[in-house]
């Protein structure tokens, strides 16, 4: 159908109704500036008047081609962005047992890691993890046992046969790493425990120097006696 406009020029657009006091308008060519669209007039081919559009001089909104226009003065209000949803903020509780979990992730990786031993053929490199740990007790039960030969291997390397000597120097030195790790570990829970807010939780990560005030008797003999062998 053919809108007849303001400025009296026509052209060809599609009309429809959208609602009880709006009209729908869009335009097959470029669109007409919003002025020219009050009082317009819908024809027909044949020149017929078939709507006044007289009234409807209010944009209610801009759509894609065209308008939407009201002839109570109504305008078009997008409905308000909804609330974004609340971030939660876990409870000091909860991030206390959050770090726990993560410096005990923390301990037994650099457990399981292990460490270098200084045998009397040269240093040899054992991991700890749990199945080591286990293996390792079974080598120095065998000692126990009187065994002179003991089959292990050091990481990476083929096993062979350890003396009584060489495996008491492994065990010693491998428990003293996993005890310290194990009491450090404890005293940093102690520290997790005593945080009074968020702050100072932030500060505590596995690998920190634990305040005296939270180092156990324990931990503080392992600490002599590391740095002792520093010396």
């Amino acid at each position: 159908m053919n809108i007849l406009l303001k400025n009296q020029k026509i052209m060809t657009a599609t009309c429809y109704q959208d609602g009880a006091n709006r009209v729908g308008i869009t335009f097959d060519e470029d669109m007409p500036d919003a002025t020219d669209l009050i009082g317009f007039k819908l024809l027909r081919k044949s020149g017929e008047l078939l709507f006044d559009g007289t009234g409807y001089d209010t944009i209610y909104q801009t759509i894609e081609n065209g308008y939407i226009l009201s002839n109570d003065g109504s305008v078009y209000v997008p409905p308000a962005e909804p609330d974004p949803d609340p971030v939660y903020e876990p409870t000091l509780d909860e991030l206390k047992t959050a770090k726990k979990q993560e410096v005990s992730a923390a301990c037994e990786q650099t457990i399981a890691k292990g460490i270098d031993v200084q045998l009397p053929g040269g240093v040899e490199h054992f991991s700890l993890n749990a199945n080591d740990q286990i293996n390792l007790i079974g080598s120095q039960a065998a000692v126990t046992a009187g065994e002179q030969q003991i089959a292990y291997h050091e990481d990476g390397k083929p096993c062979r046969y350890y003396t009584p000597e060489e495996i008491g120097l492994i065990v010693q030195q491998t428990m003293f790493w996993i005890g310290y790790h194990r009491t450090y570990c404890n005293s940093i829970n102690m520290w997790i425990q005593a945080a009074a807010d968020k702050d100072v939780l932030q500060e505590i990560y596995y690998g920190a120097d634990v305040p005296a005030e939270h180092q156990s008797e324990v931990l503080k003999d392992y600490l002599t006696k590391i740095a002792a062998s520093a010396k």
